[in-house]
């Protein structure tokens, strides 16, 4: 049995833990395509925290999460593929990583997230952007997309993805590389440039 935390731990994993549900949801169901399954897989991440990892510094937690939450995903898609249901074939990727580093960040690039006054027009504009963004990001393969969320959606550098994803910092930057030049390609391909 675990020992239960101090109410004032429980009241400080509670905020990280509200603080992060949102982004952590948006994150799996882009990897499972499944919104009940990704709620799933994110409440059993957090129970899982909570009961290892809740007496461990604060600081610590949103790695520890990252990484539980990747571990649940992949318990997921193992558990999906031992009732053979729909498994994504992750060596079947055709594109080759550029020799640039990985650090590319497409939503900058697209000024997506500044701030600024800006009409209906331009507010519609970012919005279908957006939506084309999501579309493509849920087309990449698993571990390309699960990269570039935590990089460019999670904002966590190179060497804290490395550890969430638990790979190589190399790793990161080649599946970071392969997913921006797979979005590019797709976004280029409806009409719009980087």
């Amino acid at each position: 049995m675990t020992a239960q935390p101090s109410p004032s731990t429980a009241d400080e994993l509670n905020d990280f833990l509200k603080s992060v549900e949102r982004r952590a949801f948006k994150r799996t169901a882009f990897a499972v395509r499944d919104d009940d399954s990704a709620l799933d897989i994110v409440q059993d991440a957090m129970i899982r925290l909570t009961q290892s990892y809740a007496d461990r510094p604060s600081n610590e937690w949103p790695m520890l999460f990252a990484r539980i939450l990747s571990n649940a995903t992949l318990d997921w898609f193992r558990r999906q593929k031992v009732r053979n249901a729909v498994f994504q074939n992750l060596g079947d990727f055709e594109s080759s990583a550029d020799d640039g580093d990985g650090d590319f960040d497409l939503l900058e690039a697209l000024r997506i997230d500044q701030p600024g006054t800006e009409g209906a027009e331009d507010t519609a504009s970012r919005g279908e952007t957006l939506k084309i963004i999501e579309a493509e990001v849920q087309k990449l393969p698993t571990r390309q997309r699960e990269a570039f969320l935590l990089r460019y959606w999670e904002e966590m550098d190179v060497a804290e993805t490395a550890v969430a994803m638990g790979c190589s910092e190399g790793s990161v930057k080649t599946h970071c590389s392969r997913a921006v030049q797979a979005l590019s390609r797709a976004l280029n391909g409806r009409g719009m440039s980087l």
